[in-house]
């Protein structure tokens, strides 16, 4: 397959350029989900806080229209309330600082966004349970029993620590990430190369006590969004300490997704849904694992292989391309039918962000330019 195919081109452009239009309605927002055409507001703590701020950089690099930067850099003065205020804060420091705070410091140099995003790792790293080598997800305000509960989303949060471990030259950080990555590899991942959702520990001992499904269908699924967390984070893991094993998760794990996938190549909420359920869809599985391929193949040695994930990658975003893109002004989102969680019917076959976020900067790898995280 063509790396550079017109259609790749004009998804591009016709992203970057969607971005700089709504960016004049969401402004300094941190929005979540598209309703009725219209992304919502959460409040700045909230998890995907640091999405549209990627997305804000990412058309900046591309543009170096200064609106944009200026909208990212004020995302990021409102996310320094919730890193000082500590109670509010979990796990998911990663997915709101590194696109935000971290980003704006690599471009810029930004002495304030290197001390923001150090703040963030520490608090990252202040949550690991030693017992358990493993990092605490959520906290008592979202689930009173999360003390032992460890979610492979949080493989994505690492890059963090390992970012805080080079730039503060302490190992400390990285210790951290890779005894975390360890214990996911032990404890979640299964030997058909699934994992499940949420893995809960006893916080006391550090001894597993059983898989919860969490998002997923059940402790036993295959939920499509965990499995594309476990390929992105374990190839991240990958590229940043070198370890084989990491490298070998992600290309299993990514095996088992695509052999999976419907022939849009958008795959359903869990792939061990029963048919009468196979209607919901998660676009943004498919946006991430897109992004996490293409940061596989460029560790991968063996060309046939980095052909094989590059080329899976590319057919990933052109399925979502033909079918499940909206460049017009008809709704804010870029990309449809995202589902949040299923079980609990919220917000299914709606667009989400981080699906808008991972689909653009897959396209900025192919362009050139490198991930966020």
């Amino acid at each position: 397959m063509d790396r550079h195919p017109e259609w790749l081109h004009d998804a591009y452009r016709k992203s970057i350029r969607k971005i700089g239009a709504v960016s004049k309605k969401i402004g300094a927002g941190f929005p979540h989900v598209c309703l009725n055409g219209d992304y919502n507001c959460e409040d700045a703590s909230f998890w995907t806080s640091g999405f549209w701020g990627g997305l804000l950089w990412l058309a900046f690099r591309e543009t170096k229209e200064e609106s944009l930067r200026e909208l990212a850099e004020q995302i990021e003065q409102q996310l320094n309330v919730p890193l000082h205020d500590f109670y509010d804060i979990h796990h998911d420091v990663g997915f709101m600082y590194l696109p935000t705070a971290v980003a704006n410091y690599r471009r810029t140099g930004n002495e304030a966004s290197r001390r923001s995003g150090l703040i963030a790792a520490s608090h990252l790293a202040g949550r690991f349970n030693l017992k358990g080598q493993f990092i605490r997800a959520w906290t008592d305000r979202v689930d009173p029993n999360s003390t032992g509960w460890a979610i492979i989303d949080c493989l994505m949060n690492l890059p963090l620590l390992f970012w805080a471990a080079q730039e503060d030259r302490d190992p400390r950080f990285r210790h951290i990430a890779v005894a975390h990555a360890d214990t996911v590899l032990k404890h979640f991942v299964r030997e058909d190369w699934t994992v499940p959702h949420i893995v809960s520990f006893d916080p006391e001992t550090g001894e597993k006590i059983e898989n919860l499904g969490g998002q997923g269908l059940g402790p036993d699924s295959a939920w499509s969004r965990g499995q594309a967390w476990a390929i992105y984070g374990f190839a991240i893991a990958a590229r940043e300490t070198g370890k084989r094993e990491y490298a070998t998760a992600a290309k299993n794990i990514a095996n088992y997704f695509l052999s999976h996938l419907p022939e849009d190549r958008v795959p359903y909420w869990d792939f061990r849904t029963a048919d009468k359920d196979k209607f919901v869809r998660d676009s943004t599985a498919s946006a991430c694992t897109a992004s996490g391929l293409l940061e596989l193949s460029a560790l991968l040695d063996d060309e046939t292989e980095q052909a094989f994930y590059d080329e899976c990658a590319l057919d990933i975003l052109k399925g979502l391309y033909d079918n499940y893109a909206d460049f017009s002004d008809r709704q804010d989102a870029i990309l449809t039918k995202g589902t949040v969680s299923y079980p609990v019917n919220k917000h299914v076959n709606v667009p989400i962000i981080y699906g808008d976020y991972y689909f653009v900067e897959a396209l900025a790898k192919l362009h050139g330019h490198p991930g966020l995280f």
